[in-house]
């Protein structure tokens, strides 16, 4: 069976095609034959080694997202059918509620192997009835980066019609919150570099768009199509560069969901602005496998399609793939479907 894998070291170069037995199916598990996956920024770091003993040791298969079909079954399995149409769910060991300990010790790609290979095995508890007008690609990138945005915007956030929110760029977890927020009713307002993604994006939700780059005061521009009054909520994935920013762009009582620290980890923060405007703060982590379903329900009722990179990496140029995300080429999700 082919696999890509994390061999002697972390680094990506020691990232190499490999032929691994076959997996058969234990009991209460599912075989999935994996027919396309997705890259995200966490994939890179855990590659690195930048989640320490929490993202698992070398040999590993990398990546959390996938999809495809249950091939075979072992002993009492229950709820789900060989030739389903599937995703296995970030965490085999996280199935509601907030985070913890065991939630991370059963994430796939770090520190369990991931879906870059051609079948695996997953617990039927882990395993997740994919919308079924997707294709594998759309919904391969639907366990993390869709479940991240879906928690931020729906599940902590709980955004409501008439309500205005931020979105910070155009790759996969800013373009699903972008368009959570629209399902949810609200008005959106998307940041970029790029006045190419940015009207591209128009169709899948976005209201009002700024250029970020010739319009650095962009807080004060959002800030003034609500009329001074402040956005409701901020989808923040920049980090050092942006949260400052994004805190002054919500008004009292609004909220900011940080995902990402594409910025830089450190910022210089006034916290006293986050004090007396009564400004909540919220990490987010992705979601266990309960949210994961309500979300997969709410995509597929309301048949909305994931956002894809046009161009498509091949399965030995992983390593490659990886290298390149933190240039920003892309608008929306990276797919490989090379199986």
């Amino acid at each position: 069976m082919k696999a890509m894998r994390l061999e002697e070291n972390f680094g990506l170069e020691n990232i190499r095609r490999v032929d691994l037995p076959e997996p058969e199916p234990g009991p209460g598990e599912a075989l999935i034959e994996i027919q396309a996956v997705a890259i995200n920024p966490r994939d890179r770091i855990m590659m690195l080694g930048g989640y320490g003993r929490m993202g698992g040791r070398p040999p590993l298969v990398p990546l959390c997202d996938g999809a495809g079909r249950v091939a075979a079954l072992g002993p009492g399995v229950e709820g789900v059918a060989v030739g389903d149409f599937v995703c296995p769910a970030y965490s085999t060991t996280w199935s509601h509620g907030p985070p913890d300990a065991e939630a991370h010790r059963g994430a796939h790609g770090g520190p369990l192997d991931g879906t870059m290979r051609a079948r695996m095995t997953v617990p039927a508890r882990a395993v997740l009835k994919a919308p079924p007008h997707l294709t594998p690609a759309e919904a391969a990138s639907l366990p993390c980066a869709g479940v991240t945005a879906w928690s931020a915007v729906v599940e902590q956030a709980q955004v409501k019609p008439g309500q205005t929110v931020l979105l910070q760029g155009t790759g996969a977890v800013s373009l699903f919150a972008l368009q959570f927020a629209k399902l949810a009713g609200a008005r959106t307002i998307l940041i970029s570099s790029s006045d190419e993604k940015l009207e591209r994006a128009r169709p899948l939700g976005a209201d009002h768009v700024i250029n970020y780059r010739t319009d650095p005061d962009w807080h004060k521009t959002a800030r003034e199509i609500t009329e001074g009054v402040g956005l409701d909520h901020v989808v923040d994935l920049g980090g050092a560069e942006t949260l400052e920013k994004s805190i002054s762009a919500v008004r009292s009582s609004g909220s900011v969901s940080l995902i990402g620290v594409l910025g830089g980890a450190s910022p210089a923060l006034n916290l006293g602005k986050v004090v007396t405007r009564n400004i909540r703060l919220q990490g987010v982590t992705v979601g266990g496998r309960d949210m994961a379903a309500r979300m997969m329900a709410a995509i597929a009722a309301a048949g909305l399609r994931p956002p894809l990179h046009a161009e498509r990496f091949a399965f030995e140029a992983l390593p490659q793939a990886l290298a390149a995300l933190p240039e920003g080429r892309h608008f929306g999700k990276v797919v490989c479907d090379d199986f």
